[in-house]
C-alpha cells in the first residue's frame, strides 16, 4: 500500500501524517507513507487545497485534516 500526504509543511498537513501513522498501527497494516511537499507533484493530483491524502494513487481528501476513523475507512478501502 502507498500512501502520500500532500502539502507544504504546515501544521495541518503535519497533523495529517501523524494521524495516518495513527490508523495505520490502530488497523495493524503496513504501507510506504510519503511526505510530498512538492507544488508541481501536488498539482499533479489536481488537488488546489492541503492537506490532501492519496491513497494507492486515489486522493481520498483535499482541504481538511479528516478524522481518524475516516482515514481508517480510506485505508481499509483499498486493502
Amino acid at each position: 500500500m502507498e500512501i502520500k500526504v500532500l502539502g507544504t509543511g504546515c501544521s495541518r498537513c503535519q497533523q495529517l501524517e501523524k494521524e495516518v501513522f495513527n490508523a495505520l498501527a490502530a488497523l495493524d497494516v503496513a504501507a510506504d507513507v510519503e511526505k510530498v511537499e512538492d507544488i508541481q507533484k501536488i498539482l499533479s493530483y489536481k488537488v488546489m487545497s492541503t492537506p490532501a491524502l492519496v491513497v494507492n494513487g486515489k486522493v481520498k481528501v483535499a482541504g481538511k485534516v479528516p478524522k481518524l476513523d475516516e482515514i481508517k475507512k480510506y485505508i481499509s478501502e483499498e486493502l
